[in-house]
């Protein structure tokens, strides 16, 4: 691979010149280069006799970016290292946490006759990712411990191929039971405009530090505001959005990462957050599709 990025713009021949060898050339650029046997090339695995899934990739490369940025990173958490696929009830559900946040995402998709669910690395979510394209499809098989992405490629992509196998081995384990983490009574909540909140959380968060990172928000019936502050030892800041709201007084603080992040995955114009008290968790929902994200809140000293 390195040898074929370093060609000039052009056509490059590639030429079997002997048993294990390969001649490049590129102009007046010729390489010759030994390779292994095909023997030692660990066999594919089989994915014979399984019902195949189809997806839009524009429509599973949302889910992800909707719900990957809470995936674990602490290597002794394994199971939480990626995300969580579920099929089952004609809908896929992704999921992913750390343990301080949880994002779930679900669209309706006719699925396999029997539920099925399993765990992507990180590493797989990532190349998925960045191998999707607008307007194909993707196809899913399974077996007990892999998992095989058929990516189709546009007619109009520049490319030599028309798709990409992309094959991963799934997290051995079982999933938290995610369910348990996401509040039934939600308690208040308000409506924003999704980027005007993305913005004054951004503005508040430049104010925290190593020590300090936390943002408060205050809801308050009286003053029809919610004020979203921020102290450290660099500084502090303090921003009010109008809102219309009918509940009790609440001062809750987060993470602003925690909030920052679902707020920049979505593209609705406007969200729900609602939060329940200081000690219980906030969530982001949105409003046109079926997302929300959990946050966990941080004590207030």
């Amino acid at each position: 691979v390195p040898i074929i990025r370093s060609l000039p713009n052009g056509d490059a021949t590639l030429e079997l010149t002997g048993k294990d060898r390969v001649k490049i050339t590129s102009g007046s650029s010729v390489f010759h280069v030994v390779g292994l046997s095909a023997e030692q090339f660990p066999p594919l695995a089989t994915f014979s006799g399984q019902s195949k899934i189809s997806i839009e990739q524009d429509d599973l490369g949302s889910m992800l970016r909707k719900v990957s940025y809470a995936q674990s990173t602490d290597e002794n958490r394994y199971i939480l290292n990626g995300v969580f696929f579920e099929f089952a009830n004609g809908k896929l559900t992704v999921v992913a946490t750390d343990g301080r946040r949880l994002a779930k995402c679900e669209r309706e998709l006719a699925g396999p006759d029997k539920p099925l669910s399993f765990i992507l690395p990180a590493r797989t979510i990532a190349e998925l990712q960045r191998l999707f394209k607008s307007g194909s499809k993707a196809h899913i098989l399974n077996n007990e411990r892999q998992v095989n992405f058929i990516i189709d490629i546009p007619k109009n992509d520049e490319g030599l191929v028309d798709r990409i196998q992309l094959v991963s081995k799934v997290v051995e384990g079982n999933y938290p039971n995610y369910r348990q983490v996401i509040p039934k009574d939600a308690g208040s909540k308000v409506r924003l405009e999704r980027e005007k909140f993305l913005d004054t959380v951004n503005r508040a968060s430049l104010m925290c530090d190593d020590r300090n990172n936390t943002v408060r928000l205050t809801v308050s019936k009286k003053t029809q505001n919610l004020e979203i502050s921020s102290k450290s030892e660099t500084g502090e800041s303090q921003e009010l959005i109008a809102v219309k709201y009918d509940g009790p007084d609440v001062n809750i603080a987060f993470n602003p990462n925690y909030v920052i992040d679902p707020l920049k995955a979505l593209t609705e114009d406007e969200i729900d957050f609602e939060f329940k008290d200081d000690m219980s968790p906030g969530v982001v929902r949105a409003l046109k599709e079926d997302f929300l994200c959990v946050v966990m809140p941080q004590r207030i000293s």
